[in-house]
């Protein structure tokens, strides 16, 4: 009966449920220790919180405006604003990376390179939500470098890419 119980909660309330036990054990044992821990908590919570608002906010507006039709619109361009587009696209993409497969399959068949498509998979690397978490353990310098030469080189592997499929297809 306790086991059906346990199946309709799900696995992140078992989590927390399993974590509030465990700080009250350590309360039990050991009550500065719990208060380090949460003193320490909150000042993380406290230093990224406007950061992840942001970020929840950008994300609010890009899910709202960026849509199916406006990525088909700007990837049939030419030049270099293609290249601008796809890797901001892939940046802000967010979910699964599977449930983009049948968008770039039909971008693919409307004329966006493969090279394109392999830019912006490899900007899906650059998670907006993590870059938070990365700042406050390295630091934004390495942030900014790290991602400006994510950018360099998914642009140099879609024109490698690019060159690849070209030779195969003749």
């Amino acid at each position: 009966m306790v086991k059906n119980k346990l199946k309709n909660i799900g696995n992140s309330w078992i989590f927390l449920i399993v974590i509030l036990i465990f700080y009250l054990i350590v309360s039990i044992i050991d009550f500065n220790l719990l208060k380090s821990c949460l003193e320490f908590f909150c000042k993380i919570f406290v230093k990224i919180i406007p950061i992840f608002i942001l970020v929840f906010v950008l994300m609010i507006v890009t899910n709202y405006f960026v849509t199916p039709e406006l990525i088909i619109k700007y990837t049939k361009r030419r030049g270099i604003k293609k290249w601008f587009f796809v890797i901001f696209g892939g940046i802000l993409s967010a979910g699964p990376i599977y449930m983009w497969y049948p968008l770039l399959a039909d971008l693919k068949d409307k004329g966006l390179g493969y090279g394109l498509i392999s830019c912006f998979l490899y900007n899906r690397a650059i998670k907006i939500p993590l870059i938070p978490l990365m700042i406050f353990y390295f630091s934004w310098q390495y942030v900014v470098v790290l991602s400006l030469v994510m950018i360099f080189v998914s642009v140099v592997q879609g024109l490698l890419i690019d060159k690849i499929m070209k030779g195969g297809e003749k």
